[in-house]
């Protein structure tokens, strides 16, 4: 598996990896949270991060990363992937390349939760609403020292 720099001709691919992942673990998105999403990373999202793939020796995409200066901004892994190293890959390469060490998760994301924790994150804060300004709370987690 490479970690590669994405380009915008394959943010149509990132964008089914995002959607394949969601339906996997964020149960509390309705249909229309989906549908409102998925302009917005193809469109506001994906063009303004550094976004990684990490792509197979046959150059399939299994999942991706966006960063914004240390911060993680989206992991995804495609659901069929899911559980084989592809996040944990990805994670290692921002903290290493970027100095990524802050991420916010949703809380209703037990999943991703665990995977932060393994990783050596910690919750540093806690915010009632997501980004978006919708009842979906987010934890504020920071990589321990």
């Amino acid at each position: 598996m490479k970690i590669e720099t994405a380009v915008p001709s394959q943010f149509e691919r990132l964008v089914a990896i995002w959607e394949s992942s969601v339906r996997a673990t964020h149960h509390f998105l309705q249909e229309s949270d989906i549908a409102a999403l998925r302009p917005l990373l193809l469109n506001a999202y994906l063009p303004n991060l550094r976004v990684v793939i990490a792509r197979d020796e046959t150059g399939v995409i299994h999942g991706f990363l966006g960063v914004d200066e240390n911060r993680i901004e989206m992991l995804f892994v495609d659901d069929v992937s899911r559980g084989k190293g592809v996040g944990k890959l990805l994670l290692k390469y921002a903290i290493e390349h970027f100095g990524a060490n802050e991420v916010d998760v949703n809380e209703q994301n037990p999943q991703g939760v665990a995977f932060y924790r393994h990783m050596g994150f910690e919750q540093v804060g806690r915010s009632a609403l997501d980004g978006q300004g919708n009842p979906f709370p987010l934890l504020h987690m920071r990589l321990g020292e």
